[in-house]
């Protein structure tokens, strides 16, 4: 058996921590099943343009193939209209990998496809699986939210799970809204993610801070993550004027920088200038994985107001820091910070229960060490053995 793991989200060497959380997962499995990835890249006419005049970052030029840890990673270029016409994604995508796909079915030996994100992901791999004959898995994240809620793209989503050897599914939160798409229950798993402990583990809080420029006796909120209006980065922000009256030596790290959804830490400067919060948020730009427990070690309280998230690392990064998690009540959220010992969760959009929950829990006296304990159960290492049989049973049965 030899796997290709199809996925638009997947590092690079012009965005290397676009989509960490996909090879993290999957190249824990290459230990154990051969795998190649096609991560294709959304083209169109004219971007190029786009790029020079308007916005520099904008779906940059992506080499075709790198060899990332000793696997085969194809960017292939695939048409993707901006903005409209969503519901071509899927059928383009299928249309432009068939000859790759082709190839690397004959030369290489795939005879299975892992797709990542329900659309258009998933759908172009269970095109590709009829025409192919390959048998299909896919694993659900945050954007099948979106997707059920549309016409064409539900319709085409839940045909690809139908057919589909397996379904997963990173929280149970996804899993029902598959269900609630017809899907049986019997297919769909949950698997969530887990958690690299040699990357995430406490280091010194005081060298943390006088590394990163902030008093080394302060109170310290984080959010880690893109820098766009869904991470909720906007949230706290609005809150800190009241925050600082009751902790005047309280600073935030905002931690990220910008991707596929835009950058918007121009908006956020212009926001906490507005509230008079300038000199209290500090915006570092993306971190790599290896260095992203200094961050996380020179805060008190990890902070993600967001709008949605499957199942969010970054809960599970922090706890491995030994830090609490203030977040919304979305998606997967609660399944991760499922009791007050990891944290505290509040509604989306309600300013009042967030600012209280950051007081509350910047003035708790956590168990940090059951923090972290709860992280270690959670290492990849628990999860990846109970994936791999699963693969295993899915792709040795016949293409639907």
């Amino acid at each position: 058996m030899k796997l290709l793991v199809l996925s638009r989200v997947f590092p690079n060497a012009v965005q290397p921590t676009y989509g960490l959380f996909v090879r993290e997962r999957m190249f824990r499995v290459a230990q154990h099943i051969p795998l190649v990835v096609v991560a294709p890249v959304a083209w169109f006419p004219g971007q190029g343009l786009i790029r020079r005049f308007w916005n520099p970052h904008y779906r940059p030029p992506v080499p075709y193939h790198e060899v990332q840890d000793g696997v085969d990673v194809y960017h292939p270029r695939f048409l993707c209209i901006p903005g409209i016409m969503k519901w071509t994604d899927g059928p383009f995508l299928a249309v432009s990998l068939l000859r790759l796909v082709r190839r690397l079915k004959r030369e290489q030996g795939v005879t299975g496809i892992d797709a990542h994100f329900i659309y258009p992901d998933g759908v172009a791999a269970w095109l590709l699986g009829r025409w192919l004959g390959l048998t299909h898995t896919i694993t659900l994240r945050g954007t099948i939210l979106r997707i059920s809620r549309t016409r064409l793209e539900r319709r085409m989503s839940a045909r690809a799970m139908h057919a589909a050897a397996r379904v997963f599914s990173v929280s149970g939160d996804l899993r029902r809204i598959a269900l609630g798409m017809g899907v049986r229950e019997d297919q769909v798993q949950v698997m969530p993610n887990g958690i690299n402990l040699d990357y995430f583990h406490p280091e010194d809080r005081t060298t943390c801070r006088q590394d990163l420029g902030l008093p080394v006796v302060a109170r310290v909120l984080i959010t880690v993550g893109g820098l766009n209006e869904r991470k909720g980065f906007h949230r706290v922000i609005e809150q800190l004027p009241a925050l600082l009256r009751r902790f005047p030596d309280l600073h935030y790290l905002c931690v990220g920088g910008g991707g596929p959804d835009g950058n918007g830490q121009a908006w956020l400067e212009g926001l906490a200038r507005e509230q008079g919060v300038q000199d209290r948020v500090h915006f570092t730009g993306a971190a790599p994985p290896d260095r992203l427990r200094f961050y996380y070690s020179a805060a008190d309280v990890f902070v993600l107001a967001t709008r949605f998230e499957g199942w969010a690392n970054v809960f599970l990064e922090a706890a491995a820091c030994g830090l609490p998690t203030v977040t919304t009540r979305v998606g997967g959220n609660p399944e991760v910070i499922h009791s007050d010992w990891l944290g505290r969760l509040v509604e989306l959009g309600d300013g009042e229960a967030l600012r209280e929950a950051i007081t509350d829990a910047l003035e708790t006296d956590w168990d940090h060490d059951a923090i972290r304990d709860y992280a270690r159960d959670n290492r990849w290492e628990a999860r990846i053995p109970v994936l791999v049989e699963a693969l295993n049973a899915a792709h040795r049965q016949p293409a639907r």
